[in-house]
């Protein structure tokens, strides 16, 4: 089932794209807006906010990771969850959308039935947080307040996290001491079952332990477990705002 009420704003130049969309998620229960380029989904944004946005890469005014980067920069959007849509199939767009902050991403050709059921996962993961409301996690010298994604150092410096960098933070303080293997990392991150995990996963690590300032030879708070994947080397404490 979709979730009533749910607004979807599209980017994509390609009219037959736009108008298929629309029709097929307007048909399981969203409410869909469409645009044909960034210029107007600016507009949109500003006009009337949105639940869910999906980004084409390839645009005629500005691409899509220009976008992306947008949305996680402004104050009133920067929580809205993003899939992209890619018609390359090289590596390394993907990387640098999950690295701009999108919460997923599709390459094309694609179903709109797969979309659907991309959107209906990431709303679903973003509804958990949001009924966790007000909750701070504790670990080491750090605390993540985990409705508006904002990391704080036992110093005071805030670290800022990109959409990737937060739900695999997120998947490492559930499972506080727990090995996690790259398929559980790569799955819960983008929501993928069939990727090339193993040097997207190793880099996405890697930069979390760089906001973490886990730079120690070997690292100390997040721990390769050697053949088996990554642990979190801290115990981890739950309050709520005021408590």
């Amino acid at each position: 089932m979709s979730q009533p009420g749910k607004s979807i704003l599209l980017v994509d130049d390609d009219q037959d794209i736009r108008e298929l969309l629309q029709t097929y998620l307007s048909r399981a229960g969203f409410q869909v807006q469409t645009v044909a380029d960034g210029a107007s989904l600016r507009r949109q944004l500003e006009r009337e906010a949105a639940d869910l946005l999906i980004l084409d890469v390839m645009l005629p005014d500005e691409d899509g990771f220009s976008l992306c980067r947008w949305v996680r920069a402004h104050p009133r959007f920067a929580q809205v969850p993003i899939i992209m849509l890619t018609a390359s199939s090289d590596e390394a767009d993907r990387i640098i959308g999950l690295e701009l902050g999108a919460d997923d991403y599709l390459a094309k050709p694609f179903s709109p039935r797969e979309l659907l059921a991309r959107i209906k996962a990431l709303l679903r993961r973003v509804s958990f947080i949001q009924e966790r409301k007000g909750e701070v996690l504790f670990f080491d010298r750090w605390r993540l307040d985990v409705i508006s994604r904002r990391l704080f150092h036992a110093d005071g410096e805030e670290v800022i996290l990109s959409g990737a960098d937060f739900t695999l933070l997120k998947l490492f303080l559930d499972h506080p001491q727990q090995i996690l293997d790259r398929d559980t990392i790569g799955n819960a991150t983008r929501g993928r079952e069939v990727m090339p995990l193993e040097r997207i996963v190793d880099m996405a690590v890697s930069r979390l332990r760089q906001r973490l300032r886990d730079t120690d030879k070997p690292p100390r708070l997040i721990r390769t477990v050697r053949g088996s994947g990554y642990l979190l080397a801290a115990s981890v404490t739950t309050a709520q705002h005021g408590d």
